[in-house]
């Protein structure tokens, strides 16, 4: 039975459930890009091969619709099904793939060598993974199209210009909802059944509508000539169409480039822009809606649509430069708030549409109008799969040209003006096709004026590289300083690299104006990245001096790698760098990354790490992972509990896995999130500062991880790095150590943050709030400086050795060992105590040696005297070993007034002196003393938490958690509480005790 609706309400109606079904469809692609990034890895190939498996079942589902759908009387009940099986398939992809990849990696993958045939298996598995819905997404606009064109026929114009806005509109909703709402809310597995469930409801509802709506498909229709469309001109619409299509996409991975260096390249900008390029077409549909059915010849018309695309396309790089000083603009006036961030978030959107939507508002146009063309000539209701299809193909080759060979070729600029010079193209072929029969100035015209516009554009625009490595977006400056000499840049595969020299001599490299790495090529000190790049290469040597293969994740500016083959002992080092561009930058560091290229020990791959590791299948002593900041789009992966448990594949039985995390732009929710991570798959680890803000980690592949090591130390090669950073002794690097699993854990778990997983990326969706609020896990850092050497104490590691450590820029643990060691030297040696020696602390140890010389003092300078030693022992205990802190005591305790002092005094005294000989037993028995004798309104909140600290770290390195638990009882019997939040490091101790049994 056929019906023949006349009230528009039914075709409201069926636009209204198409919008739903572009918000799922974009949400499997952005999702499916997660999924698969797991098993094929970051690398722009894999990212743009599937890419290409998606878009390419697309094309192929459309291509079918087209090919069959004249069979079918109706065509919305087979959308409807499309629709169904497409939900389906959406429910049970998360819990597929998980089991896939388990067996891939775990299974599959260690029992092959070729690293041919694992690539090959890997590409077959997710082909198949999402190559069947492809397809029936690609076949829903063909079927949805033709269905309402059937049941409406006079108006096939506006229902193609209405369907392609409802769907791209669904389409930008459905990216902006997924990365700011579902994923956040219930990670990519609650994201991915959302769209199944959503699915599911559209086909119920699709078929409850469709099932008595039947309407066969139209004879061909002639063309106003009365003869079908030809062949061949079909042809060379299809022809056309993928050119257009190509265009647009060169447009778009230049776009998103040019874009990232103003607006950041975290996840959420790719997002935005993404959502403001698919806002355009969506617009285009819209504008084309009511007008197309209208217009006599619609090739003309899209003719000149693309040749105003191409225009608009090549004006957008002039607007481009000023983007630069739109974003400093408003960074300079936006608060470091969560409602900032909003505002930041709305400036990043507001730019890409400015940049993006004319060009794309056009591009929005072309697919209705080649098909509304080929309608118009008779094509019948088939050419709609068909444009669909050739517009999909034309998207894949776009991608894969663009990003393989366009953008590396000619950069960015070159690439937008390609594409804008190739939409001109296709505008003119079309006006030639269209055959005006009056106006023959008409092509000339429109060729003259795009050659001049492009002429004026391309000779007068010129991207600075000042601009382009400035990173606006994380300070708000528009370039780097006028004096700064930009040595290399280039627009790589996956990222634009800068090389640049400082005025006062400092190299960097920078990816998306973010700098990774840095050298000071003019001095004898090394920079706070310099004393990264040697710790993270002599670190593990110390603690695994039988390591002899090492692989390095990311080559940055090559000194890592250089410095780990200054060790004579090590046969291969495999650096792993997923961009060329960045190697070849890195050359210009010259000697101090001279052996990652000149050593026969060293072999750089160009791959993305997680592809090299599952390809070769190789195991290693050691894996260092050196990877940017976790706001950075596809670095946080490196964090996730999934990484770690697949990298333990490729560690050797007691192998190390070395990671730099940043403290900047971070906290310590973020930080916590990896650790709860790490935790989970590596037995022990151990943290080192390499200055405040960051830090590396080392995770053992089973077993305790060994003590230090001098050897490497004293290794040739490595002598001119270790003097630049100042690591001349183990003294160097034990004072820079955090602390041990068994130390931090339970203080991490106590964050209420979860494990970051690439199925719920909490570090990937949170880091970029941080970056913007500017935000630090510094907190962590300052465990350093507990009044009581809490670390050392617990960890029963030393940090405070008898030569105290070298200076170090931005962390000041070095600097106290050096100020404690002055003020035990001046006191033993009687020197006269002067400020300019020992800073503010001078006073302070004057006046209290002037009270301590007076036999009979009064009751105030009693308590003058108290709060002077605890300032000392402040200074003094967390940063000499007991071998020196005793003398120096002792050295306190002979003045003449130390036995006129109160009883609490002196109890305050020797409490001090037992903390300075790590006498626990006696620390504990002060600490419950002056609980209990103490009034309770004398117990400043500093004095409070100190003895909460110096009781409980002498129960727990004690082992005696009783002990610990009792004191803490009594301080709640005896004392009030303390209306101050707690101290990090009481923190720490208050969860040691929570989690010991």
């Amino acid at each position: 039975m056929t019906s023949r609706p006349t009230s528009p309400a039914l075709r409201i109606a069926l636009y209204s459930l198409f919008v739903l079904s572009g918000f799922s469809g974009l949400i499997y692609e952005s999702i499916w890009s997660h999924y698969l990034k797991l098993m094929l890895g970051h690398a722009a190939y894999a990212q743009t091969l599937v890419l290409a498996i998606f878009m390419g079942g697309m094309a192929l589902g459309a291509w079918l619709a087209s090919r069959y759908s004249r069979r079918w009387s109706n065509l919305l009940l087979g959308y409807a099904v499309a629709e169904g099986l497409i939900g389906l398939l959406g429910l049970t992809f998360h819990p597929l793939f998980a089991t896939v990849l388990d067996a891939l990696y775990l299974s599959w993958i260690p029992a092959l060598s070729d690293p041919a045939t694992i690539n090959a298996l890997k590409w077959t598995l997710a082909a198949l993974l999402i190559l069947p819905q492809s397809v029936l997404l690609g076949a829903t606009f063909p079927l949805m199209s033709a269905g309402i064109i059937r049941l409406y026929p006079d108006t096939p114009g506006a229902t193609l210009g209405m369907l392609y806005f409802t769907n791209s509109l669904g389409a930008a909703a459905g990216v902006l909802v997924s990365v700011f709402v579902l994923i956040p809310a219930v990670g990519l597995p609650g994201t991915i059944m959302t769209a199944g469930i959503l699915n599911v409801l559209l086909a119920i509802v699709m078929w409850g509508i469709a099932k008595e709506r039947r309407a066969p498909a139209p004879a061909e229709s002639a063309s106003e000539s009365g003869q079908p469309a030809s062949s061949r001109l079909t042809a060379a619409l299809l022809t056309l169409a993928l050119g257009s299509s190509l265009a647009s996409f060169f447009y778009e991975i230049g776009w998103i480039r040019m874009l990232s260096l103003v607006l950041g390249s975290s996840t959420q900008a790719f997002e935005l822009m993404l959502s403001a390029f698919i806002l355009g077409l969506a617009l285009g549909g819209l504008w084309i809606r009511r007008r197309l059915d209208r217009i006599a010849v619609p090739l003309r018309y899209a003719g000149y649509v693309q040749v105003l695309m191409g225009l608009c396309a090549v004006g957008t790089l002039p607007l481009y430069n000023a983007s630069f000083d739109f974003m400093a603009f408003m960074l300079g006036g936006l608060s470091k708030t969560d409602s900032g961030y909003t505002l930041f978030n709305l400036t990043s959107q507001t730019i890409a549409m400015a940049i993006m939507i004319p060009a794309t508002l056009l591009a929005g146009m072309t697919l209705p109008l080649f098909t509304y063309a080929l309608l118009q000539r008779g094509a019948g209701e088939r050419s709609i799969g068909r444009v669909y299809s050739a517009n999909t193909v034309g998207a894949i080759i776009g991608v894969l040209l663009a990003v393989h060979v366009v953008m590396p070729a000619i950069g960015v600029k070159g690439l937008v003006s390609l594409g804008a010079l190739l939409d001109v193209v296709v505008g003119l072929a079309l006006l030639v096709l269209a055959r005006p029969r009056s106006r023959r100035w008409e092509l000339p015209a429109s060729a003259g004026v795009a050659a001049l516009a492009f002429a004026v554009v391309l000779l007068a625009v010129r991207f600075d590289p000042l601009r382009m490595a400035g990173g606006v977006y994380r300070h708000g400056r528009t370039q780097l300083p006028p004096d700064t000499e930009v040595q290399y840049y280039r627009d790589g595969k996956t990222a634009s690299i800068a090389r640049y020299l400082f005025k006062d001599g400092q190299m960097v490299i920078a990816t998306n104006g973010k700098p990774d790495a840095s050298a000071q090529t003019r001095t004898a000190t090394g920079t706070l990245d310099e004393i990264t790049m040697v710790m993270a290469a002599v670190l593990p040597l110390s603690l695994r001096p039988d390591a002899r293969t090492v692989a390095n994740i990311g080559f940055g500016s090559g000194m890592t790698t250089h410095n780990l083959l200054g060790a004579d002992r090590i046969e291969r080092v495999d650096t792993v760098e997923i961009e060329p561009a960045m190697v070849e930058g890195a050359r210009g560091f010259g000697r101090f990354a001279e052996r990652a290229f000149t050593d026969p020990r060293s072999r750089i791959h160009i791959e993305d790490a997680k592809t090299y590791f599952s390809s070769h299948n190789a195991r290693y002593d050691l894996i260092i992972s050196e990877p940017s900041n976790p706001w950075v789009s596809g670095v946080a992966s490196l964090f996730s509990e999934e990484f770690y448990r697949y990298i333990k594949n490729h560690l050797n039985e007691r192998g190390l896995l070395v990671q730099w995390l940043q403290f900047y732009e971070s906290n310590p929710m973020l930080a916590s999130s990896v650790f709860k991570a790490l935790a989970q798959h590596f037995s022990d680890y151990v943290v080192f500062n390499t200055d405040s803000l960051d830090i590396l980690i080392v995770a053992s592949n089973g077993g305790p991880l060994n003590p230090l090591d001098p050897w490497i130390l004293a290794e040739p090669k490595l002598q001119e790095a270790l003097n630049r950073v100042g690591i001349r002794s183990l003294q160097d690097i034990q004072v820079r150590r955090l602390g041990s699993k068994a130390l931090l854990q339970p203080l991490f778990a106590a964050f209420n943050a979860p494990a970051n997983s690439d199925f719920f990326p909490y570090l990937s969706l949170n880091a970029p709030r941080s970056r913007y609020l500017q935000e630090t896990a510094v907190i962590l850092s300052e465990l350093h400086l507990a009044p009581i050497p809490v670390l050392e104490m617990l960890d029963g590691q030393r940090r405070a050795g008898e030569t105290p450590a070298t200076r170090a820029p931005l962390f000041s643990a070095p600097d106290s060992q050096q100020r404690a060691a002055r003020i035990a030297e001046t006191l033993l040696t009687q020197q006269p105590i002067t400020p300019a020696q020992l800073g503010p602390s001078g006073f302070d140890l004057q006046l209290l040696l002037r009270e301590l010389a007076v036999s009979a003092p009064q009751q105030p300078a009693d308590d003058i005297v108290r709060a002077l030693l605890l300032k000392t022992a402040e200074l003094i205990n967390p940063y000499l070993p007991a071998s020196r802190a005793t003398p120096l005591w002792d050295y306190l305790a002979s003045q003449p007034g130390y036995n006129a002092l109160s009883e609490a005094t002196r109890d305050w005294f020797t409490l001090h002196r037992a903390v300075g000989r790590r006498d626990t037993p006696a620390m504990a028995a002060l600490t419950q003393r002056l609980i209990e004798t103490t009034p309770k309104d004398k117990l400043s909140p500093h004095e409070a938490t100190y003895l909460l600290t110096a009781g409980l770290t002498a129960g727990l390195a004690m082992g005696d958690k009783a002990k610990a638990d009792a004191l803490l009882e009594l301080f709640d019997a005896h004392q009030k509480p303390i209306d101050e939040e707690f101290p990090l490091h009481l923190q720490l101790l208050l969860r040691q005790l929570a989690t010991r049994s």
